[in-house]
């Protein structure tokens, strides 16, 4: 049933994605980034800093029960749980896979502008949302979307919003976590996905009851300790491949501008197949423009919207520029240099057995052992997957009592999270290409009505950027 459902669906799917990605998502990830990167006079720069001191000047791993909403790092270790997932792992071993190394170079294009646009994200977030009397708060792009467009328009492009993140995240992201811990996990111990599909479905289900709180306690403990681990491994790495590192920058690069060196065909097939894929993988990896983190950004509290904004910088920075290029880094350097398997492969190495599911344990498994590599990638992965099912959730679920919550929140509530636990589930038995493809195009749609508010209120981002300027004057 599931191999003549995939068959049915993939090239539809296929077909959808490739033009989203080629002449639209890109276009907006661009344009919406170098727009606020223009409009606030280039605040991932100015502001980095200061986002720097704002994370780690207190950091603290016990942010405590809050009287409304979360603490700013809490706030921030979901985001990041969010966008430090498989994105960093399949899915930039996918980019080079199929755009070949230079994707990587776009990819860090893309994240250096989204920067700007996280930030308008999550000051926006902050400035719509809204505190009831029972001190819960409700925020994210359906709040700011509603407010950039008054009447029926700003309600219907809510509503797309609402539906198309529910499918995003809740239910097509949510299997693409499940199927890269259940292919990983099997490739490395041997378990099989089905088992896997349970135990981690069980788990999740107890942390969804817990709510907002115990969600985002798990997410600011979690977070720093899975992103260490990936760190030490991976230095540990290009420590022993160091003599190559030169020559992995210069692929990266290189490859950038010349793709069809690598992965063949016209000039210009090429370089739109590098771009391409180091937009929509880099979309994926740190959500940016997307409009999914600002869900929880809306909940931290802070004293001004800006401190948040230029918080939120620094979580794409440390998924795309530390914990992606890490990644990126290993794979190029052990595979793609002179004495690696797939050396002057590029594309052609995904008709070979190496996949972008497993191209990361072959990397980290020519340094540590085929089997410990597998190991290593696949623990790595679980806690990355995860925590980025943990946070997609709860975005999912603010969509859903968004539209259907208003009479029974907790009956709307328990409806969805069981329906939510049974994509977990058959997420791990699904191929890896379809649910990949899937939540592509869920997250490309995502993007519109999300980019479209974002232009529409420019001025009430820019006035933000003018207090916190203001106030550093003072």
């Amino acid at each position: 049933m599931f191999a003549a459902l995939e068959n049915a669906l993939y090239p539809i799917v296929v077909d959808i994605n490739n033009y989203l990605s080629s002449y639209i998502l890109i276009f907006l990830l661009v344009a919406v980034g170098l727009w606020y990167s223009i409009k606030t006079r280039f605040v991932q720069v100015r502001c980095f800093g200061e986002g720097m001191k704002k994370v780690f000047g207190n950091l603290s791993l016990r942010g405590g029960k809050q009287t409304a909403g979360i603490s700013s790092f809490q706030a921030l270790a979901t985001a990041i749980a969010a966008q430090v997932g498989t994105g960093n792992i399949v899915g930039a071993s996918g980019a080079i896979l199929t755009g070949g190394p230079g994707a990587i170079f776009w990819m860090w294009v893309i994240a250096f502008l989204g920067m700007a646009t996280i930030y308008a994200e999550a000051t926006l977030a902050q400035k719509t949302k809204i505190v009831n009397k029972d001190n819960t708060v409700n925020g994210g792009p359906v709040y700011y979307i509603t407010t950039a467009f008054k009447g029926s328009f700003g309600k219907f492009l809510a509503g797309f919003f609402a539906i198309v993140a529910i499918l995003a995240l809740g239910f097509m992201g949510s299997m693409v976590q499940s199927n890269s811990i259940g292919s990983t996990i099997k490739t490395a111990f041997g378990i099989p996905t089905w088992v896997s599909g349970l135990i981690l479905a069980t788990i999740c289900a107890t942390i969804f009851l817990g709510g907002v709180q115990r969600l985002a306690s798990v997410c600011e403990k979690l977070v720093p300790v899975m992103a260490a681990l990936f760190l030490i491994g991976s230095v540990i790495v290009l420590i022993c491949r160091i003599q190559y590192l030169p020559a992995t920058f210069g692929m990266i690069f290189g490859y950038a501008f010349q793709p069809q060196a690598i992965i063949g065909g016209a000039v210009g097939t090429a370089l739109k197949a590098a771009i391409s894929q180091g937009a929509k993988r880099g979309l994926f990896s740190n959500e940016a423009g997307m409009g999914s983190t600002p869900h929880a950004h809306a909940l931290a509290n802070v004293e001004h919207p800006h401190d948040q904004g230029v918080v939120a910088m620094i979580g794409v920075f440390l998924d795309t520029f530390v914990v992606l290029t890490l990644n990126a880094l290993v794979i190029i350097s052990t595979l793609y240099t002179a004495d690696g398997p797939l050396h002057e492969c590029g594309a052609a190495a995904a008709n070979t057995a190496i996949t972008k599911s497993n191209l990361a344990q072959t990397a980290f498994g020519t340094v540590f052992g085929v089997k410990f590599g597998a190991v290593f990638v696949a623990i790595c992965l679980f806690f990355f997957a995860f925590s980025t099912i943990l946070s997609w959730n709860m975005f999912a679920k603010i969509n859903v009592l968004y539209m259907f919550g208003k009479k029974d929140q907790k009956k709307c509530t328990v409806i969805y999270t069981l329906i939510a636990l049974v994509f977990i589930f058959i997420g791990t038995q699904f191929s890896n290409n379809l649910v990949w493809e899937l939540t592509d195009a869920f997250n490309y749609l995502m993007v519109i009505p999300n980019a479209m508010a974002l232009f529409a209120l420019t001025k009430m981002v820019i006035t933000s950027v003018k207090e916190a300027d203001a106030k550093k004057k003072k």
